[in-house]
């Protein structure tokens, strides 16, 4: 996550700003520019090539900054939610926000890394069949199954609240979960299937994972009978990757996700001084030679203050292997808004 600062009187910005502390300006996140920008007081702005951009009708909603094409219509962000709670589900509605912030972390991301992202909706030059949607459903009035199926990633509203997550956390004794770890990882699934395509992806894959064709629901009662395999820990991120091939895949995405994210940001935040997670010839390096030391440190700086690990994970050789795979899957390209100011 980049450093933001007010374009008016250079105070910082932090992600979700709205409003300028120092000086009051409005704001909105322009995609296209990958910046907090200034809007005027109908919500306006005009970037450099005289385009006319509006803040998002969800402001109100889901507290969305980001900028819409339309007046009165929706950012980029939110047309990929498919489906959202309804109006007279107050609980629902209370938990959406932090689920749409999630998100747009998550597009920001995966912008910065130069994965491809086209939603659904063909009157938004979507691909009904490939593209992806988003639906956060509400536990509420519904048994809602955290999942990805044909591009539609589903998620439990209920996960937003910090009491429940904590109680399934401890349930299943998983180390971490968060709401954006849940995106990272329903993504991972997607882009698995997007992604890892033709014999050599797929075959190196399999040497890695683990044959994909295996019966997904045999598997995970094997789990939830059985748990994880003995040595597991030298394989594997996590008891849950352990389960089916497709879930150490979406694992290891979102540890990747996790680790490029995180990097990115301490670089920005002057933590460390190494030219981005590009400078590296391989993702391995990254890892060794600056998330390993890093993740320790903040380990040890959550433990100063009585909290648990930030990063409670650790990786062998094999995930290393594991994770140098997902990351060659990123396209060769510019991220969105690279070269923009």
């Amino acid at each position: 996550m980049r450093a933001f600062r007010c374009r008016v009187c250079d105070n910082q910005l932090f992600f979700e700003n709205s409003v300028c502390v120092s000086c009051g300006t409005a704001l909105g996140y322009s995609r296209e520019e990958r910046a907090i920008v200034p809007v005027d007081e109908q919500g306006r702005y005009v970037d450099a090539a005289g385009l006319v951009w509006h803040v998002c009708a969800n402001l109100g909603l889901s507290g969305c900054t980001w900028l819409a094409p339309l007046e009165g219509g929706l950012c980029f962000s939110c047309t990929l939610t498919r489906t959202r709670p309804s109006d007279d589900d107050l609980v629902g509605l209370a938990n959406f926000p932090l689920a749409e912030q999630a998100k747009r972390h998550l597009i920001v991301e995966l912008d910065t890394l130069g994965f491809a992202i086209v939603g659904k909706d063909p009157a938004a030059g979507g691909d009904e069949e490939n593209g992806l949607a988003f639906d956060l459903l509400s536990s509420v009035e519904e048994n809602v199954v955290i999942g990805h199926e044909n591009g539609v990633v589903t998620i439990d509203l209920a996960e937003s609240d910090d009491a429940y997550r904590e109680k399934v956390r401890a349930s299943l004794a998983e180390p971490y979960r968060t709401m954006l770890g849940h995106f990272r990882h329903e993504v991972g699934h997607y882009y698995e299937w997007q992604l890892v395509q033709g014999e050599e992806l797929m075959t190196r894959c399999r040497e890695l994972f683990g044959d994909e064709s295996k019966d997904y629901q045999a598997e995970i009662d094997r789990h939830y009978a059985e748990g994880p395999p003995e040595g597991w820990e030298q394989e594997y991120i996590s008891t849950y990757a352990t389960m089916h091939p497709f879930e150490d895949f979406a694992e290891t995405w979102a540890h990747y996700l996790h680790i490029a994210d995180s990097i990115e940001t301490a670089r920005e935040f002057g933590l460390v001084t190494v030219g981005g997670i590009g400078a590296f010839s391989t993702f391995r390096d990254l890892v060794t030679g600056v998330w390993v030391p890093l993740s320790t440190a903040l380990n040890q700086m959550n433990r100063s203050m009585g909290k648990d690990d930030v990063y409670p994970f650790v990786i062998p050789a094999r995930v290393l292997d594991k994770l140098e795979f997902v990351a060659s899957l990123a396209p060769v390209r510019e991220p969105v808004g690279q070269n923009q100011v």
